[in-house]
């Protein structure tokens, strides 16, 4: 039987904490993180009703979360750290950069965003949660997963389709609902970014549904000091995607931070 842990710690090094999106855990980060394990520390959590930390979740807000986020690197005795969010664990990761700024040395939205969700999206938000409760999380999945691959990238990514496609259908229900309500009513962050000392790296897809490319440039140029990837034939996994030049650019800001 699988030793169930919330977090997995590897590598040595400055650290780089790695928050995962809706519906996933930590395991999207397992292949992506092990080449940087060569030069730095690197912490990936399951958060609050996600993955192998799924039980007894009352707050699935993102300042929720954060907070959680914070009392996990306080348990490691993570003092200050890069911190990677993605989609979801991005949103996840402003609401900490606007509680706990002084722990971040620099935020990587990786096909994130600091924008609150529009009317339109809230609505969506809505429906998706009526079809959860009504249908329930295996039938959410099998719609839900593909769509956030390029459409060209489907075939030769199939397994890894495969595999958020069962740590999707694993998420509780209440999860689920739960991270839908918690996305749709979290805060514009914009002025979080516009305030930030640290440095932030933005990653896009070019092809990203959730993040269309309007709303990238709307923020990207906010803090003082970005770094800012646009990946052409690229949906919203880029860590899948393109594995070499988002992990490359990660890299590249680290070092730049840490020297």
């Amino acid at each position: 039987m699988k030793n169930k842990t919330t977090y997995t710690s590897a590598g040595s090094g400055d650290p780089i904490v790695f928050l995962h999106g809706f519906c996933e855990s930590k395991e999207v980060w397992t292949d992506f993180s092990k080449p940087l394990q060569q030069k730095f520390s690197t912490i990936a959590l399951d958060l609050p009703g996600f993955g192998d930390n799924a039980q007894g979740i009352a707050d699935y807000s993102m300042e929720g979360m954060a907070v959680y986020v914070k009392s996990k690197l306080d348990e490691l005795g993570i003092k200050k750290c890069i911190l990677v969010g993605h989609s979801m664990g991005g949103y996840v990761g402003m609401a900490f950069a606007e509680k706990y700024a002084s722990m971040l040395s620099g935020l990587c939205l990786f096909h994130s965003s600091a924008l609150p969700d529009t009317d339109e999206k809230k609505d969506n938000r809505n429906k998706t949660i009526e079809f959860v409760e009504k249908h329930g999380v295996e039938k959410f999945m099998q719609s839900f997963i593909e769509p956030l691959f390029y459409s060209e990238n489907r075939d030769r990514l199939q397994k890894e389709i495969a595999l958020m496609k069962e740590i999707g259908t694993s998420t509780p229900k209440a999860s689920v609902t739960g991270g839908l309500a918690a996305m749709r009513d979290r805060n514009d962050r914009t002025n979080v970014l516009k305030a930030v000392k640290f440095p932030v790296l933005f990653i896009f897809g070019k092809e990203d549904g959730a993040v269309p490319l309007d709303k990238a440039l709307e923020q990207c140029h906010l803090p003082d000091n970005s770094m800012v990837y646009f990946l052409g034939k690229t949906g919203h996994m880029g860590m899948f995607e393109r594995t070499y030049e988002t992990r490359k650019a990660l890299e590249k800001f680290a070092e730049t931070i840490y020297g």
